[in-house]
């Protein structure tokens, strides 16, 4: 279980579902329904189950490239940890627990399971033919809060949406800053990503135009939903983190890249969260 859980980065969860409860709750608090306990653990099992397929499926798509490059050669594929066909197995297996926890939420959900199941699998390979990969993970994780408001409602709504932008443009932009650190490989293995395309300066630049745009998002949703006090400070730490994370990170300083993606980022969206949900249920 373990080396599972290290294959998929589990840890990693912690950017995502955070803004998964959002959807949920928001979706709870706009149409003034009783919070389900059911429909919050199915919620809570069909985003485990999608980015553990998702995770497990790109670690088996890029096995080889993995070898090769020193950063990564000791992921539990390339390790001999996990076997190739042991981590297809697991990515089928948790693509079929996927829809039929969907089957048990609601039929909107079940009929969109493939869609999505499409956006974060076809992620795997978008490096191989474009630098905007990086939008593509973004979209993945993107579908989250949208996800997580139709469980409740199956409808689909602008605040949720406007979330999901957030979301979009803020995982598209940390991904670049990670992606730094494999710019020399990507460009030897002929592989694409901002920083291969743009170099360390224009990568960072766009990172932060994209940030931004998630700020502004937040900020959009923030006047939509006619949120209070505890909203705007959620704003305020989310904003910051995004701050620090390029304040740390430099053309010529990638030696907190690490701390930029991880521990920025999981504060970024916690932190969010949480005060998201003391709005809504203290105001």
């Amino acid at each position: 279980m373990k080396n599972y859980l290290s294959l998929i980065k589990f840890s990693h969860t912690i950017f995502a579902m955070p803004f998964a409860i959002i959807g949920f709750i928001l979706a709870v608090s706009v149409t003034g329904v009783a919070f389900d306990l059911k429909k919050f653990v199915l919620m809570i099992a069909c985003m485990v189950f999608a980015r553990s397929a998702a995770m497990a499926f790109n670690r088996y798509i890029d096995r080889d490239f993995d070898a090769q490059n020193p950063r990564t050669k000791v992921r539990e594929i390339p390790a001999g940890v996990i076997s190739p066909q042991k981590a297809l197995f697991f990515t089928v297996f948790n693509c079929a627990a996927f829809i039929v926890t969907t089957y048990f939420i609601n039929s909107i959900c079940f009929y969109l399971s493939p869609i999505a199941l499409l956006v974060v699998l076809g992620y795997s390979y978008t490096k191989r033919f474009t630098s905007f990969c990086h939008l593509v993970l973004g979209l993945g994780l993107s579908l989250a809060p949208i996800g997580a408001y139709l469980v409740v409602t199956g409808e689909f709504a602008v605040l949720p949406i406007l979330f999901s932008f957030a979301v979009i443009t803020w995982v598209s932009g940390f991904d670049i800053i990670y992606a730094l650190q494999d710019e020399d490989f990507d460009r030897s293995q002929k592989l694409h990503s901002i920083p291969e395309w743009l170099g360390t300066k224009k990568a960072l630049n766009f990172s932060s135009v994209l940030h931004v745009f998630s700020a502004l998002f937040v900020i959009a949703a923030g006047y939509l939903g006619n949120f209070g006090i505890f909203y705007w400070i959620g704003v305020t730490g989310y904003i910051g983190m995004l701050i620090y994370q390029h304040s740390v990170v430099k053309p010529n300083d990638l030696s907190r890249v690490n701390l930029a993606f991880m521990t920025a980022n999981g504060i970024a969206s916690v932190v969010f969260a949480v005060f998201f949900l003391a709005d809504v249920y203290l105001k």
